[in-house]
């Protein structure tokens, strides 16, 4: 079985090519911070240029950039990464500086920035700026608008930030096989007046999706529908962290999304507005309000409201997308008696348990066997007892007392009393039938068609 080590080592012919880059050009890139551990980091100040209220990346980090002769100068490197999707899984990807997703770039609108990028993959790359307004040769379509970067050298790409809002990275070289093994980032561009769409906490994570079977680490990059991990910035439910906020924080969530399929984000107990797309901020007169808006493919949304004290689900409203390596092939056993089955199993695999005869809640209580580096289809423990959830699922912690700019995790929240809805111990009261419905006495006659003329 493949482990961390020999993954990491597979690209070794890339890390001796890009030793080869002489000291004096290598004096001249800014160095390259790399993080390979899963937790969010706090929000990143700028330490000069223009002002302006950093993110936090769920699960991720800002890259931190030099200032160079009035140019922001970032180094990503493209190369194989472990990711940890939740406690008890990691997976074999592509990422860079460490990480899948990269590390989200942060700038304001108007800055010069110059990105150098280093592929230590073991095959060619580039990266396309995905939403950014800039010179053709700068949009980093391999083989249309620049050559491939081929594995050890260093591409440096340059252009002038023309607008603020939520963009994001990801390659345009065998896209198919790098963006499905974990080849994605996020860049916000704040607006050049810090008062502008100004909020207290503002969040950002990507949408991307994965094919690992149970036990295995490499995804199947051919998948193109059939997908079986669901996640937030390469995370999946128990292990994605909490967005927290204060009450009354006036919030902001940006969410990217590069799967294969539409998302519908849904966030319990706000209403927000849309304030923000692809192609920039959305004018006030335009908004609406909202509890779930749709990604699609390729898109970007900013959502903003105003905290409200609790503990709130966000998550897809796609009921497969909140579960964890879930086949897709199982049939249905709802109401099917399985005990005389199960015990003619047992004498074969004495582990075997029969389940699905009255719903698949029992997963969510119940520690199956599993193969090794595989996550229960549906986990979590709450206050009140098993979540039942998994892959796009998280939660939006808000307290009266957090602190400002304090983002750790406050634990579970204290209901006021006569909040939580309660166990009814009285009496059930009788059923009532309802009157059959008259009829009037007329036969209905339906005619099947046969063809499709008339059409």
């Amino acid at each position: 079985m493949t482990n961390r080590r020999d993954f990491l080592l597979g690209a070794g012919a890339a890390v001796l090519s890009a030793g080869l880059v002489s000291r004096v050009q290598a004096a001249g890139i800014p160095e390259a911070k790399i993080q390979d551990k899963p937790g969010t980091e706090g929000p990143l100040a700028p330490p000069d240029g223009r002002p302006y209220q950093p993110v936090v990346t769920l699960n991720g980090w800002t890259l931190p950039y030099r200032m160079k002769n009035g140019v922001k100068e970032f180094h990503l490197v493209a190369e194989p990464v472990v990711r940890e999707f939740a406690p008890g899984m990691t997976a074999h990807l592509w990422g860079y500086n460490g990480q899948s997703p990269g590390p989200t770039i942060e700038c304001v609108e108007g800055d010069r920035i110059r990105i150098f990028v280093t592929n230590k993959l073991p095959e060619h790359t580039t990266i396309h700026w995905h939403g950014i307004l800039l010179p053709s040769g700068m949009d980093g379509v391999g083989g249309v608008s620049q050559p491939q970067i081929k594995p050890g050298q260093t591409f440096v790409y340059e252009f002038t930030m023309k607008k603020s809002g939520t963009f994001m990275y990801h390659p345009h070289a065998d896209e198919m096989v790098q963006m499905a093994m974990g080849m994605m980032g996020f860049i916000v561009v704040h607006p050049k007046n810090p008062d502008f769409m100004r909020v207290d906490r503002d969040f950002v994570f990507l949408l991307s999706a994965y094919d690992i079977d149970p036990g295995s680490y490499t995804p199947r990059v051919s998948e193109m529908t059939d997908f079986n991990l669901w996640t937030f910035n390469s995370r999946v439910f128990p292990g994605i962290d909490p967005m927290v906020a204060r009450t009354g924080d006036k919030v902001r969530v940006r969410v990217g999304n590069l799967t294969m399929t539409n998302h519908p984000i849904h966030l319990h107990g706000h209403d927000f507005e849309v304030t923000g797309t692809d192609g920039g901020w959305v004018p006030k007169s335009a908004r609406w309000p909202e509890v779930t808006t749709d990604v699609a493919v390729g898109q970007m949304r900013a959502f903003e409201f105003t905290a409200v004290a609790g503990d709130w689900a966000i998550h897809c409203h796609k009921s497969h997308h909140t579960m964890n390596a879930m086949g897709h092939n199982l049939p249905t056993m709802i109401g099917v008696p399985q005990q005389e089955l199960a015990q003619k199993i047992r004498k074969l695999t004495p582990d075997y348990m029969a389940m699905g005869s009255k719903g698949m809640a029992d997963m969510g209580e119940m520690e199956m066997p599993l193969p090794d580096n595989t996550l229960p289809m549906m986990t979590g423990q709450g206050p009140f007892g098993p979540v039942e959830m998994g892959g796009m699922f998280t939660l939006l912690k808000v307290r009266d007392k957090q602190a400002r700019g304090d983002y750790t995790d406050p634990g579970w929240y204290e209901h006021p009393p006569r909040t939580v809805a309660w166990l009814y111990e009285g009496e059930e009261p009788e059923a009532i039938k309802a009157a059959p419905a008259p009829t009037s006495g007329h036969d209905l006659k339906v005619r099947k068609p046969t063809g499709h003329e008339g059409h």
